[in-house]
């Protein structure tokens, strides 16, 4: 079949793998209908993120039709129609149980990858890294989907692709983001970064009851998205000291919860910036963190962080002014199992639809072009998503 796979650092590549098996009863094999680019994808493409191959098939977020069950699937069929989240989950263990999917104790086979930086393995993501467990990625014809009764959601009828793929990863990141706000009527939430994830956190805020939203970023095509499809106020960190006027526009408080959508390779023009900039080029850190710290600070006293952007190793972290303010921090990869269920409903209902994300639709034979373009923020693309 046809696949993009990693060559090296910024060397992607379109060519011909091997058709997917059956390797566990509980897998299910799916044609790949959907599958879309993410932020966290340029983390091992522009080579911050370690243990990538020559030849790995890399995407996550993904849907498609089951074309072929394992004979202890039970809850899925050959021709259903499904959408799966990133990381991958047995369902079974003391965290799934929790609803701390990402956390699975199961699905990661080179946790000894994990273990010596994390203290302890998470899940598996299709197509991430062989540190995530080495899983072939869904930018492809097929993809083998691992504990599919427990991976695999039914697409209500009525639902187009575009309304869904993107709850495999960008939406129910950016829910579970709002939701670890534990938003309270009148609360205004900050978010930082106005790609897929962060316009989704924005959109989630709403719909669990914040007043306000404001949302930051530099391109002005991104917070007019903001503005248009979500109804935040909006700030260019370009243009405006982004502490002092979240202070202004909150009446000296500062926002109730701030979120990062941002993560390892934020952009700032602050001297932290800079000094992130020479560290990451030594290979001293692997992130920069101004989106990070900004949020920190802008916080108000006994507020909320919430952190999606994906993070490795940063060696300047304000903890003095979480600890003295009392901040609480809650972060994750995403548990989009948990999530997955309530947003097809909202999506269903007419409450949530995504769809404006998907700005370019390319063949499988364009992908390298489509993250040149997702990459570098060209033709105002939010996200490339990929019809084999």
């Amino acid at each position: 079949m046809r696949a993009l796979c990693w060559h090296g650092v910024n060397d992607l590549r379109v060519g011909r793998v091997a058709d997917p098996e059956i390797l566990n009863p509980h897998d299910v094999i799916l044609r790949v209908t959907m599958s879309a680019t993410c932020g966290s994808d340029l983390h091992f493409i522009d080579g911050f993120l370690p243990t990538m191959r020559e030849g790995d098939v890399i995407g996550h977020e993904f849907m498609g039709e089951v074309v072929e069950t394992g004979p202890e699937v039970r809850k899925v069929k050959k021709g259903d129609r499904v959408v799966v989240p990133s990381c991958i989950a047995c369902g079974g263990c003391w965290y799934c149980e929790h609803d701390l999917f990402s956390l699975c104790d199961n699905t990661n086979p080179r946790w000894e990858l994990q273990e010596p930086l994390l203290g302890y393995p998470t899940a598996g993501i299709f197509g991430y890294t062989h540190a995530f467990g080495g899983y072939a990625g869904s930018h492809a014809e097929y993809v083998r989907v691992p504990f599919a009764d427990n991976g695999c959601f039914k697409v209500p009828e009525g639902l187009r692709d575009d309304q869904v793929i993107f709850i495999s990863d960008a939406v129910p990141t950016g829910y579970m983001g709002a939701d670890f706000c534990n938003i309270q009527p009148g609360d205004v939430v900050a978010v930082w970064g106005c790609g897929g994830v962060g316009l989704m956190a924005q959109k989630s805020a709403f719909l669990l009851g914040a007043e306000r939203v404001i949302a930051i970023d530099r391109f002005p095509e991104r917070l007019r998205l903001a503005r248009e499809q979500i109804g935040a106020e909006t700030l260019n960190y370009e243009e405006v000291d982004v502490v002092e006027a979240l202070r202004e526009m909150t009446g000296g408080r500062g926002p109730d919860a701030c979120i990062d959508a941002v993560g390892m390779e934020a952009h700032g023009t602050t001297l932290d910036y800079t000094v992130d900039r020479v560290k990451q080029a030594l290979h001293v850190v692997t992130d920069r963190g101004p989106a990070l710290r900004q949020a920190i600070l802008a916080c108000r006293k006994g507020g909320t962080l919430s952190v999606l952007g994906v993070y490795g190793v940063m060696d300047t972290f304000p903890m003095g002014a979480l600890m003295n303010k009392g901040l609480t921090v809650r972060t994750a990869q995403q548990h989009g199992h948990h999530y997955v269920p309530r947003l097809l409903e909202l999506a269903a209902e007419g409450k949530l639809d995504s769809s404006f994300l998907l700005t370019h639709r390319l063949s499988l034979d364009e992908a390298p072009h489509g993250y040149d373009l997702f990459k570098h923020k060209e033709d105002g693309c939010v996200r490339a998503v990929f019809v084999p």
